[in-house]
Formats: C-alpha cells, sequence, structure tokens
C-alpha cells in the first residue's frame, strides 16, 4: 500500500513539473522570428499633407486614391492662350496654363484645387479683400513697380507687361518706371441739369507723368476758379491710382447765372488737354415743367415702340 502511494505522489510531481516548465525550443523560436509590424501608409505628422494631397487628386501619375493613372505625355491636352505661362497639372504629368494676377492659387509647389501661379507671381492673401468676404490667397506679382512699354503704354507692373506681350509679340520694354506722356483725362466731367439753389460737383481724373496740374475754368471768364466766388470751392488729391490725380470743382446753391459749360484743363511740361461739361440751373417750377415734358416723351416713345409679344 504504502508502495503505491509513493508511485501516485511521484507522477503528480512529474506531470506538475511538465506542465510549468516553458517550453524552450518554443520560446527559442518566438525569440528568434521578429513580428511584423503593422503598415502603415502613412505617417500621421510627416505625411499627412501627401496623403490628403492624393485623395484630393494630386499624385505622380503612378496611380493610386488620387486617379492618376500612369504618364504618358502624349495623352496630355494641348494648351493654349496661357498668358502665364505653364505650370505642371494636379498629377504632375501634363502641363497646364498657370494663374493670372489677382486670381485664387494654391500656396506652395502643389497644384491642389485653385491651381499654380504663373512667372513673376506669388500665391499670398489678398492685399486688398472685398469687404465681408474670408481672406483668401491670390496670385500677386512679384515687381510692383510700373514699367513703360515700347506701345507707349504705362503697365501698373511687370506681371501686366507680360501679359500683353502675349497679345503683342514685338512689345519691348522701354523704361523702367511709367512712360512719360501728355495728359490724358481718364474720367471727364458730366453734363448736369440742376435746380437753382442745389449742390453740384464735377469731377475730373487725369493720368500723367510728370504729374498733370489740373485747372477748372468757365466760358466767358478768364480766371481761374474757383477765384473770389466763395460758392465755387476746387478741391484736388493723388489717386485712385499712381500717377493719376482727381480734381473736384463743387457748387453750393447753385443759381442760374452758374448755367454754363465748365472746363477741365491737365497740363504738363509734355502738354496739355481739356475736357467740359455743360451746367444748366433752372428755376423750380421751369425745372418741374421739364421733368414732366421727360416723362411725357419716355411714356410716348414706349407707346409708339413695338414689342414682340412672345418675348419677355
Amino acid at each position: 500500500m504504502r508502495v503505491l502511494v509513493l508511485v501516485l505522489v511521484c507522477l503528480c510531481l512529474n506531470l506538475d513539473s511538465v506542465f510549468a516548465r516553458p517550453n524552450l525550443a518554443q520560446s527559442s523560436q518566438n525569440l528568434s522570428t521578429d513580428a511584423p509590424e503593422p503598415f502603415s501608409l502613412v505617417d500621421p505628422v510627416l505625411d499627412y499633407d501627401l496623403f490628403y494631397y492624393d485623395l484630393e487628386g494630386g499624385g505622380n501619375g503612378t496611380g493610386g486614391a488620387g486617379g492618376c493613372g500612369p504618364c504618358d505625355p502624349e495623352l496630355c491636352p494641348e494648351t493654349r492662350g496661357c498668358r502665364a505661362g505653364l505650370v505642371p497639372d494636379r498629377c504632375g504629368c501634363c502641363q497646364e496654363c498657370a494663374n493670372l494676377e489677382g486670381q485664387a492659387c494654391d500656396p506652395g509647389d502643389r497644384n491642389l484645387f485653385h491651381g499654380l501661379c504663373g512667372s513673376g507671381l506669388r500665391c499670398q492673401a489678398d492685399p486688398s479683400p472685398a469687404s465681408g468676404e474670408e481672406e483668401e490667397e491670390v496670385c500677386v506679382c512679384e515687381e510692383q513697380e510700373p514699367v513703360c512699354g515700347s506701345d507707349g503704354t504705362t503697365y501698373t507692373n511687370m506681371c501686366q507687361f507680360r501679359q500683353a506681350g502675349f497679345s503683342e509679340p514685338d512689345l519691348q520694354l522701354s523704361a523702367r518706371g511709367p512712360c512719360r506722356t501728355v495728359p490724358v483725362i481718364k474720367v471727364p466731367p458730366q453734363n448736369q441739369l440742376n435746380g437753382s439753389g442745389s449742390s453740384l460737383l464735377f469731377l475730373c481724373e487725369v493720368f500723367a507723368f510728370p504729374m498733370a496740374l489740373v485747372e477748372w475754368r468757365k466760358d466767358g471768364r478768364d480766371i481761374v476758379l474757383p477765384g473770389d466766388d466763395p460758392h465755387i470751392s476746387v478741391q484736388s488729391r493723388g489717386g485712385p491710382l499712381k500717377f493719376e490725380l482727381s480734381s473736384w470743382l463743387q457748387i453750393e446753391k447753385a443759381e442760374q447765372s452758374d448755367s454754363g459749360t465748365y472746363h477741365c484743363i491737365a497740363r504738363n511740361d509734355l502738354g496739355s488737354v481739356t475736357a467740359s461739361a455743360v451746367l444748366r440751373v433752372l428755376e423750380a417750377e421751369e425745372l418741374s415743367s421739364h421733368l414732366a415734358n421727360s416723362v411725357a416723351e419716355m411714356m410716348q416713345l414706349m407707346d409708339h415702340t413695338d414689342y414682340d409679344q412672345d418675348s419677355y
């Protein structure tokens, strides 16, 4: 009996040691074999922009999420009329027209949504955003100084000159800075009809280099306005663009004697130019009669106009 008990105890001890002892062969195999690391499509920090770029249709022409197949330059569409030059398309395979000055753009060298700027342009925040609109990045010319073309035209900047050269292959750069020219009246004064006692304003905008001197005169009077007339005033200031001058002639409490032709005269050492406008000042009754006649003439004109009944 004692022998049987001893045998059972020995068997239990042997079974316990077998289950408790680690499998050395299996452990050795686990230590010598490296488990494969999980596959990562992109680095979540460094390559996020590239992954996003491919998802949105970019890439290098090797296929993938962006839909860019193998690059075959022979299948690229023909580009014409690219006034700002050529840039790579979204897939980096073909060439497309670059964006012009003032157009929305993608910063950097990746064509994602809006496209890339052309030669001599950089993508930056809009220097003059419209009121109430979100700030966006647009193409801005790197050389903002005006230049003079061989056609005698002053271009706002070098980018505008290059764009003009696309349509005029013979256009050459004559000088840095504006062209020397006699004054040009960009906005002449307009004819006016007003009632007695009203206030009115004439505007005259002039471009010239060298800058022009602007003066106002009235028919039958040799003096430069305003002279000593207290109800007439003249104001001038630079702008709205470079090398432009804006001048206003204002008449307070106009009288019938103020009726006549007013002249805006601009001059520099290269010459002078004049633009005129007619002012009619009527008494209240005369003005009312004039307006009534004008309305009657307009209604009569509408009655005699043949309209196509089938059109809107």
